[in-house]
C-alpha cells in the first residue's frame, strides 16, 4: 500500500455559509466555456452553474437516438449453440490472444487533458479496471498532431504539450515550424503512470519532414520510458498526406516507402535509440491498401526493423458536419446511420481487407494491430458514438479482430469536440467529475473474455444461421473451452427481442463425451436501450452518468448462475434486449478473469475551481493590499504570491490550498 499526504495548512469547513462567495482560479488555469470574461475583476459572487453551454462540446451532447425497430423477419429467439470442449476439435480458432487486446490511442495534442503533470487520479483508476482484468494496458499517444511535434527543454508556465501559435496552418509546405512542441516531462509523466498502473506506450516519430528527421522522441523515450515504450509509430496515416497537404498530390506507396527507409537508416545510426527494431508501420487509412504498399517492396526491405505491421480505420466518417465546407457533401443523419452499429456484418466488413494481411504478419512472426479506431472519423456521430449500441459494436469488433488474428486495437481518443471518445478529455473535472464513454465498457467485457494467460484462442460461431444480430463467439484457453460471449443487437419492443440459447458443450455431435457443467457463471453488459448514454452497466457496477464517475466502478458486482442440465448436456443462457452475455464454463476461467482492481483515491488535488465564502472585508486586502506579501490572486492570469516567490503553482495549491491525499489499496 502506497500513501502519499499532503497535508492541507488552510482548513475551509469553518466558513460560515452566510458569507459571500468568490471563484478562486488554480493552478491549471482552467475555467468552465460559459462565455465569461476572464479579464474580469473578481465580484463577491462569482460561479455561474448554468449548464446550457454543455451541448456546445460533442463530447457531452444530448443526442438521443431512437432505437432501430426489431429486424423483419425476426431472427430466432430460441437457438442452440453447441461447441467441442476441446481446442483440437474446435476448427477455425485465432491464434492465441492477450488480454489486452483492446487499448487507447491518445490524440498528442491532447495528451493534457486526460492527464497532465499532476496525474487524474480518475485516469489511474479507469487505466486500473482494465489492466486487472487484463494484465496491462496497451496506450499510444500520437495521431496526426504527433507528425508535427518537437521535444524543446521547457515551456512557458510549466506546460508540458503547446501548439505553436506561430505556424500558419493553412500553409502545406512541409518543412514549416513544428505545431506542436512538448518536453521531456511528457515522457515523464507517461513513465509515471507505468510505475502505478502496469501501462505500456507506443510513441511517434514526426514525419513532416524527413530531410531533417526529427528522433528525440525515441531518444528521450528510450532512456526515460525503458521496457514500458513498446515501439514508434513512423507515419501516420500516410496515405492522406497528399490529401491533408502535407506532401504533394503525386505521393504514393512509393515515395512512403523511400521516406520510411530514410528514417530506418536515421535510427540504426542513432546510438542514443537502444531500441532500433521497434517501428510501427505502415498505418494506412485506406487510401491505400495493404497490398499497394506491399507492392512496392516494403516488407522484404524492412521486415528486420518492424515490430508491429499496423493499420488504421474508421467504418465511417462525419466530416460533413465537422468540415462543411471541405467539399465532403451533404452532412449524414446520425439516426440513418445508426443502424449499421447495430449488426454483427459491421465488424465482419471491416476485417475483411486486412484478412490477408493479418496472414502475412503470421508468416513474419510480427504482431498486427488496427492502431487508431473508432466508430467514425472527423468525431464520430452524436447519438450513435457515445451510444450503448456503440459499446455492443465494440464487443463485436473486438472479437472479430481477434478471431482475424489481429493482435491488438487501440479506441481512439479525441478532444472535447469529439463524441466517440472512451474518457472525454476535458478540465470539467476541476469541478466535476469525468464523463465515461458507453464505449469503455466494452474494453472490460473483451478483457474478460480474453483473461489474462495470454492463451485466449477466439472463433466466430456464425450462430442462429449467422444471424447478423445474434453474433456469439467461443473462447479456448489452455486447449479447453473456456467463456462464451453472446451478444444481442436487439432492442425490446413490447416484451419482444431477447433471446435464449440452449448451450451444449461436447457430445456426440463434437465426437466427445457430454461436458456441459452443472452451473455456469454469467455477466451481463446491459442496459435500457441501445441509444441509452448513461445508464450501463457491466455485472451490475457502473462508472455513473455524465460528470458521475471517477474511474471506478461502483454497485456491487452481480454474477448470476445459472444450473445446467447435464442429463440433456444443456444450458440456457438468456440474453437480453439489447445486451451481451459472458458465460464463464468454470471456476478456473472465471478466475483468470476476475480483478481485484487496485483503485486511487481522489481525494487528490482535482479541485482547482472553488468557490469558497470568505467575509467581504477580506477582499480589502485579498490581493497583497500593502504590497509587501504578495499573496495568491483570484483573478485568472493575475500575479499571485506563488509566482512572485518563486513557488510553483501546483505545489502552493496542493500543499496549502487544497490539500492533497492519495491513497492507493
Amino acid at each position: 500500500m502506497f500513501r502519499f499526504l499532503a497535508v492541507c495548512l488552510l482548513s475551509v469547513s469553518s466558513l460560515s455559509s452566510a458569507l459571500p462567495s468568490v471563484t478562486v482560479y488554480g493552478p491549471t488555469g482552467a475555467e468552465r466555456p460559459s462565455g465569461a470574461s476572464s479579464g474580469a475583476e473578481p465580484s463577491e459572487t462569482g460561479s455561474d452553474t448554468g449548464t446550457s453551454w454543455l451541448n456546445a462540446y460533442n463530447a457531452y451532447n444530448d443526442v438521443q437516438l431512437q432505437p432501430p425497430p426489431l429486424p423483419s423477419p425476426m431472427p430466432a429467439t430460441t437457438f442452440p449453440i453447441t461447441v467441442p470442449s476441446q481446442a483440437q476439435n474446435m476448427p477455425g480458432l485465432s491464434i492465441p490472444q492477450r488480454g489486452d487486446f483492446w487499448g487507447f490511442s491518445i490524440e498528442m495534442s491532447v495528451v493534457e487533458q486526460v492527464s497532465d503533470s499532476f496525474i487524474q487520479v480518475p485516469f489511474l483508476n479507469l487505466l486500473a479496471t482494465v489492466a486487472e482484468r487484463a494484465g496491462s494496458v496497451r496506450i499510444r499517444v500520437g495521431g496526426n498532431t504527433q507528425e508535427t511535434a518537437t521535444l524543446v527543454d521547457s515551456l512557458p508556465n510549466n506546460a508540458i504539450i503547446q501548439k505553436d501559435k506561430t505556424v500558419d496552418t493553412a500553409v502545406t509546405n512541409t518543412a514549416q515550424t513544428p505545431t506542436l512542441l512538448y518536453t521531456p516531462e511528457l515522457l515523464y509523466l507517461l513513465s509515471n503512470v507505468s510505475a502505478l498502473v502496469n501501462t505500456k506506450w507506443y510513441l511517434g516519430i514526426p514525419m513532416n519532414d524527413t530531410s531533417h528527421l526529427r528522433l528525440q522522441i525515441a531518444e528521450a523515450a528510450d532512456a526515460i520510458l525503458g521496457d514500458n515504450v513498446l515501439g514508434y509509430q513512423v507515419g501516420n496515416e500516410p496515405d492522406l498526406y497528399a490529401n491533408h497537404g502535407h506532401r504533394p498530390p503525386t505521393y504514393d506507396e512509393t515515395d512512403y516507402f523511400n521516406e520510411f527507409g530514410v528514417v530506418v537508416n536515421a535510427v540504426q545510426q542513432d546510438s542514443k535509440i537502444r531500441n532500433k527494431n521497434k517501428l510501427i508501420a505502415p498505418s494506412v487509412q485506406g487510401q491505400w491498401t495493404p497490398e499497394d504498399v506491399w507492392n512496392t517492396g516494403f516488407l522484404d526491405s524492412y521486415a528486420s526493423s518492424l515490430d508491429v505491421i499496423a493499420m488504421e480505420h474508421y467504418p465511417e466518417q462525419n466530416c460533413a458536419a465537422e468540415f462543411p465546407n471541405g467539399g465532403f457533401g451533404p452532412i449524414q443523419d446520425p439516426q440513418t446511420v445508426f443502424p449499421q452499429y447495430l449488426t454483427h456484418t459491421s465488424g465482419q466488413s471491416i476485417v475483411k481487407p486486412y484478412l490477408n494481411t493479418a496472414s502475412i504478419a503470421q508468416q513474419l512472426g510480427k504482431e498486427f494491430m488496427m492502431f487508431e479506431t473508432n466508430t467514425a472519423s472527423c468525431g464520430g456521430f452524436p447519438g450513435v458514438s457515445d451510444s450503448f449500441g456503440s459499446a455492443l459494436w465494440a464487443v463485436d469488433y473486438g472479437l472479430q479482430m481477434a478471431y482475424s488474428n489481429f493482435t491488438g486495437a487501440l479506441l481512439h481518443v479525441g478532444g472535447q469536440n469529439v463524441s466517440y471518445n472512451v474518457t472525454p478529455p476535458t478540465n470539467l473535472s476541476l469541478f466535476d467529475q469525468w464523463t465515461v464513454g458507453p464505449v469503455f465498457y466494452s474494453t472490460l467485457f473483451m478483457a474478460e473474455a480474453l483473461g489474462t494467460t495470454n492463451s485466449s484462442r477466439v472463433v466466430d460461431l456464425l450462430a442462429n444461421n449467422g444471424n447478423e444480430f445474434t453474433p456469439a463467439y467461443a473462447i479456448y484457453e489452455e486447449h479447453a473451452l473456456a467463456r462464451i460471449a453472446l451478444i444481442n443487437y436487439m432492442n425490446a419492443q413490447d416484451g419482444v427481442g431477447s433471446y435464449t440459447v440452449s448451450l451444449s458443450i461436447g457430445g456426440v455431435q463434437m465426437g466427445e463425451p457430454n461436458d456441459t457443467p452443472a452451473q455456469v457463471k454469467v455477466k451481463y453488459l446491459l442496459a435500457p436501450s441501445v441509444s441509452e448514454k448513461d445508464q450501463i452497466t457491466w455485472a451490475n457496477q457502473t462508472f455513473g452518468g455524465r460528470f458521475q464517475a471517477d474511474g471506478r466502478l461502483s454497485g456491487s458486482e452481480l454474477v448470476q448462475t445459472i444450473t445446467c442440465d447435464q442429463g440433456a448436456n444443456t444450458c440456457q443462457i438468456p440474453v437480453p434486449a439489447p445486451g451481451a452475455a459472458l458465460v464463464f464454463l468454470s471456476s478456473d476461467a472465471q478466475s483468470s478473469s476476475d480483478p481485484a482492481t487496485m483503485t486511487f483515491s481522489t481525494t487528490a488535488v482535482t479541485k482547482a475551481i472553488e468557490t469558497l465564502m470568505v467575509p467581504s472585508s477580506a477582499l480589502v486586502t485579498s490581493n497583497g493590499h500593502s504590497g509587501k506579501v504578495p499573496l495568491s490572486g483570484t483573478s485568472k492570469g493575475s500575479s499571485g504570491g506563488a509566482t512572485a516567490l518563486g513557488i510553483p503553482l501546483s505545489l502552493t495549491f496542493a500543499s496549502v490550498l487544497m490539500g492533497a491525499l492519495l491513497l492507493v489499496r
